[in-house]
């Protein structure tokens, strides 16, 4: 299949181009190149590569392509408030207008990278994709929004999905410690300390970031008649966490390090344990790679095996929204981003 995929740069974009490459697809791939190197270890290429905005995409660009894997966004609720403006402009409004190109060029399936925090505040644990929605910030109202929008646009030949994924952690080429996960167990490794921001108790599901990009894949394989203009939250029933459990496993690869709540964020109002039955369902040979336990291992070595250090935890590479305000003070004081 020809393939195009936005955001190929990203976190999950790098395990993303990877598996299609080695599953013999044809991918192109469009990045803005804003985390230019970011990266930690080397990226696998796309066949052909657009830097270039998403809102700037052309029907020519997309054309000829059997699906569209749309990654590219602002990337967390931290990022999503910086400017909520862009936010949606982006992760809303390109979105919708890269789904219309996408079925004016005769693509058949569009795969849209959504997130479980639209579940916010949850009323009950245990949410599924029918339950009421209760989405808290920018970055989790522009999925949903986008979600509504798209959906209008299915029809025979058209096939949109929504992956609403599970908070992703785990190593990638482009590593991110903007993460629950990577971020408590960076504070280890640079400090001796799991600082916990929250007091703990917030569930949240997980999910290893390349199994997010298998699921990409599984999707675009499935059946039209089994995924056709659905969301479906990706991540696994065993994979439901409290942030106070990923402490306990870091502490289980760092003995020696100590819990330490910080409370910056006081009481996180963002809540929420989920169902993945519809998952099963749809995709029943979809299997998660990963554990939490066995995800955390393996980033643990590598970032051993890297020589992770303080350095790394406080400096822009691996947070993005460092990056992002790195790269914005440089372009007002040179009027260059270079």
């Amino acid at each position: 299949m020809n393939v195009f995929v936005t955001g190929h740069q990203g976190y999950i974009g790098a395990h993303l181009v990877d598996l299609l490459k080695k599953a013999g697809h044809r991918v192109t791939g469009c990045d803005l190149g804003l985390f230019d190197g970011c990266q930690w270890e080397p990226l696998t290429r796309p066949d052909k590569e657009l830097i270039k905005d998403v809102r700037a995409l052309e029907l020519a660009d997309v054309a000829g392509h059997d699906c569209v894997m749309h990654l590219a966004a602002i990337s967390n609720d931290p990022m999503g408030e910086l400017d909520q403006n862009i936010t949606f402009s982006i992760n809303r409004d390109a979105s919708i207008r890269l789904a219309k190109l996408a079925k004016q060029a005769g693509v058949g399936r569009y795969l849209f990278s959504g997130s479980c925090s639209v579940y916010g505040a949850g009323k009950k644990l245990d949410l599924a994709e029918e339950d009421p929605l209760a989405p808290l910030t920018a970055y989790a109202k522009s999925k949903i929004e986008t979600e509504v929008e798209v959906s209008k646009l299915a029809d025979k030949s058209f096939t949109p999905v929504y992956l609403r994924n599970s908070t992703a952690y785990g190593h990638s080429p482009m590593l991110r410690i903007d993460l629950v996960v990577n971020n408590l167990l960076g504070s280890a490794l640079s400090y001796g300390e799991i600082r916990i921001q929250s007091d703990g108790t917030p569930w949240r599901p997980l999910i290893h970031c390349k199994d997010i990009a298998r699921a990409f894949v599984a999707f675009m394989d499935a059946p039209k008649e089994k995924v056709h203009n659905l969301a479906v939250n990706v991540g696994g029933n065993s994979e439901n966490y409290q942030v106070k459990d990923v402490a306990d496993n870091v502490k289980r690869l760092i003995p020696t390090a100590k819990v330490a709540f910080t409370g910056e964020v006081g009481a996180d109002p963002r809540n929420y344990r989920v169902k993945f039955d519809l998952l099963n369902q749809v995709l029943p040979n979809f299997k998660l790679e990963y554990t939490l336990a066995k995800g955390m291992d393996e980033l643990h070595r590598k970032m051993v095996d890297h020589k992770f250090s303080k350095a790394d935890f406080e400096g822009p590479q691996f947070v993005r929204l460092r990056t992002l305000k790195t790269r914005m003070d440089r372009l007002s004081t040179t009027g260059t981003v270079a």
